[in-house]
């Protein structure tokens, strides 16, 4: 599924992307500083009935968020220097079964988490992000048709 999403259109379709995901999901986003991983992020909590304010888990490399019956996991591993620190900070203790991981810098974490149900690809377009949701995933894929059924509605 690809989308051009401006920034006003970013909540909506984090909602979008929180509602289908609802039963758990592992979600890798990737692009450059400043495409929005963190926005969307936010917005997919958010979404999920949070009402505080969501953190950047830049230094803490992550920030749990206890929802109805859910758990959200943001992961920010761009200051990650290897890898193997994820071993140390106890990434097996973080139950994918029932939550909703969204992963900002992926790669920097490269056999150290499980596989995504979702990679979520940002590019840059004028006033706007390109957006495109690649399932990985039976699971990924069902989510992704719940998201474009919602957002094309």
């Amino acid at each position: 599924m690809k989308a051009t999403i401006t920034e006003m259109d970013m909540p909506a379709f984090g909602k979008s992307i929180g509602e289908a995901c609802r039963t758990g999901s592992i979600l890798y986003l990737n692009g450059t500083l400043g495409m929005g991983k963190t926005t969307l992020s936010r917005s997919v909590i958010q979404g999920l009935g949070w009402s505080e304010s969501v953190k950047s888990p830049t230094y803490t490399l992550v920030e749990p968020y206890e929802l109805d019956n859910l758990i959200a996991y943001h992961f920010d591993l761009y200051r990650l220097a290897d890898p193997e620190e994820l071993e140390f900070m106890g990434i097996r203790d973080y139950d994918a079964t029932n939550a909703i991981w969204l992963v900002e810098w992926p790669e920097k974490g490269t056999g150290m988490l499980p596989c995504p149900d979702i990679v979520v690809q940002f590019t840059d377009a004028t006033d706007a992000r390109q957006i495109e949701l690649q399932g990985h995933s039976d699971r990924g894929e069902a989510q992704i048709e719940t998201i474009r059924n919602a957002w094309e509605a």
